[in-house]
């Protein structure tokens, strides 16, 4: 099997994550290259002691369709239009993947701020405490109450689960 070096690369987890590793070279002679961040599957995973996942681009991302639909209507749309938008074009785009990786209470805060930001920036205001008197109003839920519905379901479908895998992983 032929191997494409510009498009593979390699990435440590683990203890000794920092630790310089010797080059890898496919039968071609053409070295493959240590990274400290790879993609795959849209899903940024980053070098760490332990698995560990990136957000940044898919904030960066949000923040651009965010901006390209407030570019747009943001005069000539009411803001449940507007919210409707972002739920149905943008948060997508912001919660892709964190079903499959791990996200910790720091990474949670730092999705739901920016969330934050465009209900600031949608509703002129900097009071954390009217953005959320306006997302409660508006029905939004932020990308930690979604995780949790999210990972609630999951564990609620594993329990019911009749596969074989299930149920021999499942603790009594």
């Amino acid at each position: 099997m032929s191997i494409n070096s510009k498009k593979t690369c390699c990435l440590r987890i683990g203890p000794r994550c920092t630790v310089n590793c010797c080059n890898i070279s496919t039968a071609e002679r053409r070295v493959i290259s240590w990274v400290s961040e790879v993609r795959y599957l849209g899903v940024f995973v980053v070098r760490s002691r332990s698995f560990k996942c990136a957000y940044d681009n898919a904030k960066r991302s949000f923040s651009s369709a965010v901006n390209g639909i407030l570019g747009k209507v943001l005069k000539f749309a009411s803001e449940n239009v507007i919210l409707q938008l972002i739920v149905s074009k943008c948060m997508p785009i912001l919660l892709y993947g964190l079903d499959t990786c791990p996200v910790n209470q720091t990474d949670l805060r730092s999705l739901d701020f920016t969330v934050d930001r465009v209900f600031m920036k949608l509703f002129k205001t900097g009071n954390i405490e009217i953005v959320r008197e306006c997302q409660a109003f508006f029905g939004f839920k932020l990308p930690s109450v979604l995780l949790n519905i999210s990972s609630d379901k999951f564990i609620r479908l594993y329990d019911a689960s009749d596969n074989v895998v299930c149920t021999s992983l499942r603790v009594n």
